[in-house]
This record gives C-alpha cells, structure tokens and sequence, in this order.
C-alpha cells in the first residue's frame, strides 16, 4: 500500500465567518509586515492566528496544526482524523498531513515553505520541541519572531469584525437576562450557569446558522466563590443575601466576549451596596476615560488614584480591562492592549477594550465577596461605543 506523507483531501462547500474579500486584506497588511521585517514565510502554529488569517479554528488534540503565509500562498495543515473540514472552513489552500511516518507535518510545510529561507514564528507559541524540528526540517537562513507584529494587526479591528464582536456582546446581553432568570434561592450555581449558555448557544444559532458551534460557556458564582474572576461553577446553593457574579462568554467563530455584573439574592446590605456602588462609579469613571490617544498606563492610573481616594485600592485584583477579537480562555490574548500599569498602548479608533473594575472584599470583612461590572467599548474617533446593553448596578441586579 502506497502511504503518502501528506495530501489534499478537499470536498464540499466552503463556509466561512468572513468573505473571501476581508481574508485577502489581512493577508494584505500581514504580507506588508513580512516584507518589512524580511520574512519570507510564517509558520503560525497558534490558534488564534491561524483562525485569524485563514478562518479555520482548529482543535488541537494533541496535534500540531498550522497556517503558512508566504508572498504568494495561504495554506492550513491539519491532521487526516479532521478529514475536509478544515478545508471548508479555511481561507486558501490545505494540506493534510498523514501520522503514518513521523514528523510528515514537518514535511507538508517544507513543501509550501522551501528550505533556506526566513520564517516568522510565533515565539509565544511554538513550543521548544516543534522550535528544533522547525530548524531541522525547513533548515531556515533565519528566524524571527512575527508574533508581536501580528498581535499589534490583531488590535485594529476591520468593519466586519466589529460587526461580528456587536452580535457577541448581544449574545452576551441573552445569557445575562437568561441567568438573572434563573436566579433564586436554593438553586445551585451550576443550574443558572447552564440556563445563561442554553440561552447563548441559541441565540448564536438563530443569527448564524452557517456558523459552527462550540465553546461558548458561562461562570456564575455565588458567596465566597465570587473572590476570583475565573473561578469555575461550583454546586453551590445559593442563598437569601449571597452576592453573586454574572460572567457570560458567546464564542462566535473564535471570537470571544463577555458581559460580567455583580448581582444579589433577595437583598443587598448595606456594608456591601456601599462597595457596590464604588465599583460601579469606577466603572462610569473607567469608561470616561477610553478615549482616542488615552494610553492604557494612563487609564489605570487614574482609575488606581479613583480607588486610592476611597481606601479600596488595596482591594483591587487585576487589570481594567483588556482586547477582544479572535481570544479565548484556552488560547490568544492581545496582551499589548490591556488596562495596566505597565501597558503604554495609546488607544486607537478601531481598537476594541473593556472596563472591568473588580474588588475583592476579604470574607472575615463587612461586604466581603466580588464585585465585577464588565462593558465592552469600540473606540471611536472622538470616544467610545459602549456595545453592552445588559443594564449594572444595584437598581437591576436584585433578585429573589
């Protein structure tokens, strides 16, 4: 039997989250940046890249995968067990490699790359295993990082983009009302949690039916459990007087957003609405601030002085927020655009940024628990879009 190291298995219709036309202008820009460094082929090995520039999100399984961009092709790799899915689902050409000989991924891309010449990589990515291989195979002249140029193009977000990350942040807005429904004393948080991703994944159906479907998920937590961001649901009962936090991410062809609120069962004490409303000026005040030439160092600071002023800074956990686009909690982060101190990206018209103020009130303290208000904000010529409708705040986020 005659067992290639590698083939092209392409049949049915193609399906994309964009038109051909939008793949062809980030190839485009990213070909330009190629040029200007002196690449001559991108090996992209992650995720988030590879969907961003071809459409094709992969589902790794132990597997390397890939997209290769030279002045001239576009081709993914993907493994024999995805069959012509990835080829439906990716801009360009594809490659499938076979597992009957070892390393015929490695070879498939030699064969689009050539040997000899200078490969961008992701030096975030690749790990040092495939870094030896990729030397070994493609014997490059050079090599060179390519992930920070890329994940700078990743920040400016196209028209079709925004309108894609619009319809998330209103998937986002369906689980959110979802979840508030849901809420009442004695039912668990895994209950809720599911009653906000049902809502989600239906919703993402209903307004892209060409779409495929996975990924979306919720964290609802309750009481102690609100401490942390991203802490998991839990079974946890909740209970008459437990602060609560929303967190709801529709995943719509790797591009990722969120709606996250603060919300109480039945009533909210005094000790603890009085953090609440802090966190929620915050809030108000953070997005003030998300204007064109406003720096993300600038930002913080101003909101760590808004926080400092009312003796709660110390209680403040993370960033103010951060990038949307092709992201997720398992893979990407456009890490140049967040809300930190050591973070001196100017916010640009295009860029995409949340304001996600948190404290975090220890559990032997009056207001103890986690308060976390989250909109995402499109920056505009001269401001900001606010593109979450879920209302904040103590007025709306009562429930028993």
């Amino acid at each position: 039997m005659d067992r290639p190291q590698y083939y092209r298995f392409h049949q049915g219709d193609r399906v994309l989250p964009f038109s051909a036309q939008e793949y062809d202008a980030r190839l485009s820009k990213l070909r330009a940046i190629m040029a200007a460094e002196g690449v001559e082929a991108c090996v992209f090995t992650s995720m988030h890249n590879v969907a961003y520039y071809s459409g094709f999100l992969y589902c790794s399984f132990g597997r390397p995968y890939a997209l290769v961009v030279t002045a001239t092709d576009s081709v993914t790799f993907s493994a024999g067990i995805d069959a012509a899915q990835p080829w439906r689902r990716c801009h360009g050409d594809n490659i499938t490699y076979t597992d009957w000989q070892r390393n015929n991924y490695w070879r498939a891309i030699e064969t689009v790359t050539g040997t000899g010449k200078t490969i961008g990589f992701e030096g975030d990515h690749i790990s040092i295993a495939q870094k030896v291989l990729l030397d070994e195979f493609l014997r490059p002249a050079a090599t060179k990082d390519i992930a920070p140029a890329t994940m700078r193009q990743r920040m400016h977000k196209s028209v079709a983009e925004l309108d894609l990350i619009r319809a998330g942040a209103q998937v986002a807005d369906v689980g959110g009302y979802a979840i508030k429904d849901a809420i009442r004393a004695g039912t668990r948080e895994i209950d809720v949690a599911m009653a906000g991703r049902d809502a989600m994944e239906l919703e993402i159906a209903k307004r892209f039916p060409d779409a495929e479907y996975r990924d979306t998920w919720v964290w609802f937590q309750s009481g102690i459990n609100t401490d942390g961001a991203h802490n998991p649901v839990t079974s946890r009962q909740l209970a008459h007087g437990d602060i609560l936090s929303l967190n709801c991410f529709p995943m719509i062809s790797g591009y990722y957003t969120a709606l996250e609120r603060t919300l109480f069962v039945g009533e909210v004490d005094p000790a603890s609405l009085k953090i609440w409303e802090a966190n929620v000026a915050a809030h108000e005040y953070g997005i003030s601030l998300l204007q064109p030439g406003a720096s993300c160092a600038e930002v913080t600071e101003k909101v760590n002085a808004f926080f400092a002023e009312r003796d709660l800074l110390q209680y403040r956990t993370f960033g103010y927020g951060h990038s949307f686009g092709v992201l997720s909690h398992y893979y990407g982060r456009e890490a140049g655009l967040e809300l930190r101190e050591d973070i001196d990206t100017v916010l640009e018209p295009g860029m995409v940024i949340s304001m996600e103020p948190m404290l975090t009130i220890p559990n032997d303290q009056p207001g103890a628990g986690g308060y976390r208000e989250h909109d995402i904000l499109i920056i505009t010529d001269d401001g900001n879009e606010n593109i979450t409708g879920y209302p904040y705040g103590p007025e709306f986020n009562v429930k028993g």
